[in-house]
């Protein structure tokens, strides 16, 4: 099983193929449909995972609850732009224009916490809890992946 730095960076990975990809598709093709469906529903599973097993714990140290409310600010401001790329026609200059904001915020928010954010937290998951919260996190994360739609129809009552 993976360390839970382990489990994210590879996330972090495979959403920065799918950036790529995405990137380099145009117009509404099935190429773009099919990576940014893929896109949307890890992003969506990883970051709610991420904010249970992961920001609960660093939010329990005084200097991790900054960490952690920008982290899951940042996720807030990353799911809005997702959803408002869903709703907007993908052969849509505006489309791009607002994927390209996604694209560097996103990056920007990956970086951040495999540099910053993961040394901090290594002071409070040591190393001989690495592997359990990275089984807790896998394990959440399947369990939000199957949560997606139910959790946007329960938005759209708020």
């Amino acid at each position: 099983m993976p360390s839970i730095y382990d489990a994210i960076k590879t996330d972090h990975d495979t959403h920065r193929d799918l950036l790529a990809k995405l990137a380099d598709t145009s117009g509404d093709s099935d190429t773009r449909r099919q990576a940014w469906q893929t896109f949307y529903n890890d992003v969506k599973s990883h970051a709610a995972a991420e904010e249970e097993t992961f920001y609960s714990k660093l939010i329990s140290e005084t200097w991790g609850q900054d960490a952690a409310r920008h982290s899951v600010h940042e996720h807030q401001q990353l799911d809005e732009l997702m959803e408002e790329l869903n709703e907007t026609d993908m052969s849509s200059p505006a489309w791009l224009t607002r994927f390209k904001t996604l694209k560097h915020d996103y990056e920007h928010h990956m970086d951040e916490e495999e540099q910053e954010v993961f040394e901090r937290a290594k002071k409070v998951i040591g190393e001989e809890q690495n592997n359990g919260f990275g089984m807790r996190f896998e394990a959440r994360k399947k369990e939000e992946r199957a949560l997606i739609e139910k959790k946007k129809a329960d938005s759209l009552e708020d």
